[in-house]
């Protein structure tokens, strides 16, 4: 009898062992696909918490895929990653406090994400007090040490935002919906509230729709219905409208080769009724690359987007594109590298009377996740440095959607997740003119190295009040900092040099007030070059088999005109590359003509002739492999090879 209820509880332990393998292999295949509230559903179960239930909703952030080990070490640190990556920072910081108790060796940044969910979840003394401990930790770790000083400078920021006192009150919209379900991108337009909200369908999972309330809450509202197939339910959001009413621009998702895609449509009100969208063109909706969130100016004649297509500057960014008579997009163009990071940029707002664009980026120093920056045109295409509107307009969370309320005085909207673990929600601001009235502030900065991302000592900071003309100069200190004095009503010009790296200039806009004695200006970096070093421009395309150069190619060679009008000093050579298909003297020839039509475009843009010379090198100067060993074709090796870069022959 004994031995029969040892073989029992031995086949019962094995039964839980095979239990527990499937629930990993399900998590990780999860994880693999980016649903991370499954994942951690399932790695929950893998450690035997039988109350684990999966949290419904649509998860909207992405990350790098985990290699699976084995172990319940392993097992507890994927949890905790997932529940990251889900944003639920509250259940991230326990099971990575887990972690680093007890296999902190085997796991290091295990401490650096628990101090990051503690600044996400405003335990910001906490926080960085593990993030000090972390860098003490890493400092002979350069790949660590980077990003535990940007998680510890973050983390420091928003002890600083919260710190201030904003004549800002913020409070969630009356009559939103629940905590597990999305209401965001809110607008207002001829007295009535447009909204988007995120709702679970029985049989078709999460659904965004347009909602209108004409209330001062949104508890009383009506779905927008579109003329559609009631059985393939469609996603629609983030809808702007010109000032009419008659036109609206929104967000939906289709098809296209099989994958899923974000795309901006066009909709028009007639008799009252609101006809099927359709697909704006291609100027806006790129083939095989995201389009959405879509501002819409009130004249109608200015469309601001968000996307990922080609000419970008990594992630998703700001575009603008402008419209004809039948609101249809004639043009697009990348805002530029000052409003664009090589991180993500989300949910533009611009007003015309000020100049203005609010948007949300996650490549500036924030306060954590997409923070609210505003930037002013200055004309000349260009857009002042990039400010953060700080605590409450931003927190430790994702904020975005702004749009103030054209119907009421000192009232504006923020989409934004600082009271929940998942989803977004509608928040009001209320904001009156601060009483105190300061004369001149301090301007502080850091500079560091494009490449490595460390601060950069030793630059030459002046800055010029473009009033006066007068100009201060200071270096750059270890920490790559800089200071200066500013006043109010006054434009300054930023310029930063440091031999042996590309020069920056960029305008500050005069402001009427400022709201602190301290402006934080965003980071900004230098990219180092070297004599005769070749660097890879990206994303110049040519049609095929031609020196044409597609309409994407120009926003980068913009870039480029940019930077020698920065560096008059500087002489470079502009090269062409070609694959090892074809003919060598027709690869020769074809690169010389690819280069020839970069460089007569630069020239085009007023660069002097005797800066630049064109020179191709067809397939004799390869990157890597155009062939693999065993002589079958090498398509990615060949991709690399065709290329086109520029090097500085001569800098003074």
């Amino acid at each position: 009898m004994k031995n029969y209820i040892l073989i029992l509880l031995v086949c019962i332990a094995q039964l839980g062992l095979a239990q527990n393998k499937i629930f990993v292999k399900r998590a990780d295949e999860a994880f693999a696909h980016k649903d991370y509230v499954t994942a951690a559903y399932y790695y929950d179960k893998a450690l035997g918490d039988e109350t684990a239930t999966p949290i419904g909703k649509v998860p909207y952030f992405s990350a790098k895929r985990h290699k699976a080990k084995d172990g319940i070490a392993d097992v507890t640190y994927r949890m905790a990653e997932s529940y990251r990556l889900e944003q639920n920072y509250v259940f991230a910081a326990k099971w990575y406090r887990k972690v680093m108790e007890q296999h902190e060796q085997a796991y290091p940044l295990a401490r650096m994400w628990y101090g990051d969910c503690l600044r996400a979840n405003n335990q910001l003394t906490d926080a960085v007090n593990q993030l000090q401990l972390f860098v003490s930790g890493n400092k002979n770790n350069g790949e660590n040490l980077s990003l535990g000083l940007k998680a510890l400078e973050t983390a420091r920021y928003a002890q600083a935002q919260m710190a201030q006192k904003q004549p800002v009150t913020i409070a969630r919209m009356a009559g939103g919906f629940s905590k597990d379900e999305n209401d965001f991108a809110l607008s207002r337009n001829n007295g009535k509230y447009w909204f988007t909200a995120t709702l679970a369908e029985a049989n078709n999972g999460h659904l965004n729709q347009i909602y209108l309330s004409g209330a001062d809450s949104l508890s009383k509202r009506t779905a927008l219905s579109f003329k559609a197939d009631p059985k393939n339910p469609v996603n629609f959001g983030a809808a702007s409208l010109e000032a009419t009413g008659a036109r609206m621009y929104l967000t939906r998702w289709y098809r296209q080769a099989g994958k899923l895609y974000a795309g901006v449509y066009l909709s028009r009100c007639v008799d009252g009724r609101w006809l099927e969208p359709q697909r704006l063109n291609s100027f806006v909706n790129a083939d095989g690359f995201v389009a959405m969130q879509p501002f819409v100016t009130p004249d109608g004649k200015t469309l601001y987007f968000v996307s990922d297509r080609q000419g970008g500057f990594g992630g998703t960014d700001i575009w603008k594109a402008e419209l004809n008579i039948e609101g249809l997009p004639m043009n697009a163009v990348n805002l530029g590298a000052t409003v664009n990071t090589k991180a993500d940029e989300q949910a533009p707002f611009y007003d015309p009377k000020e100049q203005r664009l609010v948007y949300s980026s996650k490549g500036f120093t924030g306060m954590g996740g997409f923070d609210l920056f505003e930037s002013f045109w200055i004309g000349q295409e260009h857009w002042s440095v990039p400010r953060n509107l700080g605590y409450p307009y931003s927190s430790t969370k994702d904020d975005l959607h702004y749009c103030p309320d054209e119907e009421a005085e000192g009232v504006a909207y923020v989409s934004s997740d600082r009271e929940s673990d998942c989803c977004l929600h509608v928040f009001r601001l209320h904001y009156t003119k601060p009483e105190r009235v300061i004369a001149s502030a301090t301007l502080t900065g850091v500079v560091l190295d494009c490449d490595t991302q460390n601060p950069l000592a030793g630059v030459e900071v002046s800055l010029k009040d473009l009033t006066s003309r007068k100009a201060d100069l200071v270096l750059s200190s270890g920490t790559g900092r800089y200071d200066f004095k500013i006043l109010l009503n006054r434009a300054y010009e930023l310029r930063l040099e440091k031999s042996g790296y590309f020069a920056k200039v960029m305008v500050l806009p005069a402001l009427a007030v400022f709201k602190t004695d301290t402006l934080l200006n965003p980071e900004i970096c230098l990219k180092m070059f070297v004599v005769d070093k070749p660097i890879v421009i990206e994303n110049i395309l040519y049609d095929f088999n031609k020196a044409v150069l597609k309409p994407a190619s120009f926003v980068v060679l913009d870039e480029l005109v940019n930077v020698l009008e920065i560096n008059p000093k500087i002489r470079i050579e502009l090269s062409a590359h070609t694959d090892s298909m074809g003919p060598d003297w027709y690869n020769q020839k074809l690169s010389q003509q690819r280069a020839q039509s970069c460089v007569d475009y630069i020239l085009s843009k007023g660069i002097a002739a005797d800066r630049i010379l064109a020179k191709g090198y067809g397939e004799s100067m390869p990157i890597a492999a155009n062939t693999l060993p065993d002589g079958k074709d090498h398509k990615e090796g060949r991709k690399l090879n065709r290329r086109t870069e520029f090097k500085v022959l001569k800098a003074n």
